[in-house]
């Protein structure tokens, strides 16, 4: 059973890591504009399609699909939407404010300058999908027979698609201090409790990514009831690789535990290739079980680590 001592050391180092995180980070929102592809039916089209089936309205529930996203084009737009929101997630570090993460303020300038790229990317996608619009329209219009509707089709397409990112403050306001400075430092204390619950965001969605790359490519890897191996696709390492790429850039160096888990598994894998894995039976049972192994330690590691309530807070 801790003493007092220790749990106050304790706490002390977590309020540490908070504090660091709060002067090496700033949060970042990320929203992208999209137009609604599906649209609920009115509540006469839905009273006739529960008819059809004998059904109580109550229990219905009916959509029309108002353009076909397998269009290339809407796939086209749909990508650069995807490497925006995978970019901001990937750079960043969760935060209990829904919608927020936090980027370390040396990246600031890199993330805008990739966003800018990414926002004119999209720009140029709508643009491509503006000249098929109609073409879209039209078949719509075949589709979905009665059900169609002009005026569900914004005349201007490119108001319904937009990338925008703001880096909104996680500090009290400083009028505050001149209105009230017992408020303002209880609203600091309040933020700095904030960016301790972040840290454990941190290292909790680090730990739960790195145990589902882990038990996936040792899943793989392991034989089948017949003792045959199973096939994995290289995105199975590659992935893992890329985490540790990321673990590196973005670790807040909270926990030794985690470090040490993460610089185990890097290890396991290092210099390993794909090919290697599917040609060499030796080498795919040992990284197997090394990786079973890294595993079962995360395990612990998860267990042992104090319980805490963390809630993301709705504004």
């Amino acid at each position: 059973m801790p003493t007092l001592s220790e749990g106050t050391t304790a706490t002390t180092e977590n309020t540490s890591v908070g504090q660091r995180l709060q002067d090496e980070t700033t949060a970042v929102r990320l929203k992208i504009h999209w137009p609604g592809v599906r649209k609920t039916l009115s509540q006469d089209q839905t009273r006739q399609a529960a008819g059809t089936f004998d059904a109580d309205i109550k229990s219905v529930s009916a959509s029309k699909k108002l353009l076909d996203t397998g269009h290339p084009a809407f796939r086209a737009a749909s990508t650069v939407r995807k490497q925006a929101a995978d970019y901001w997630k990937n750079h960043t570090l969760p935060y209990v404010e829904p919608g927020m993460r936090l980027i370390r303020r040396r990246d600031v300038a890199a993330f805008d300058v990739h966003m800018t790229t990414v926002r004119a990317e999209l720009a140029e996608a709508v643009e491509q999908l503006e000249r098929h619009y109609d073409e879209m329209i039209d078949q719509a219009r075949e589709r979905l027979g009665d059900l169609f509707d002009a005026g569900d089709y914004s005349s201007n397409l490119r108001e319904q698609f937009g990338i925008e990112w703001d880096y909104p403050s996680c500090d009290p306001p400083e009028y505050l201090l001149r209105v009230s400075p017992q408020l303002y430092y209880s609203e600091c204390a309040r933020v700095q409790t904030r960016f301790d619950e972040a840290v454990q965001l941190a290292e909790q969605a680090f730990a739960d990514e790195l145990g589902q790359l882990v038990s996936h490519l040792a899943e793989r890897l392991n034989g089948q009831n017949d003792g045959s191996p199973k096939v994995f696709r290289d995105s199975a390492v590659t992935n893992l690789l890329e985490f540790f790429e990321r673990f590196q850039r973005l670790n807040i160096r909270s926990d030794e535990g985690l470090d040490r888990l993460v610089a185990d598994a890097r290890g396991i894998v290092a210099g390993i290739q794909p090919q290697d894995l599917r040609e060499r039976p030796g080498i795919r049972e040992h990284i197997a079980g090394e990786l079973t192994r890294v595993e079962a330690s995360l395990d612990g590691w998860m267990t042992d680590r104090p319980r805490r309530s963390i809630l993301r807070r709705s504004r």
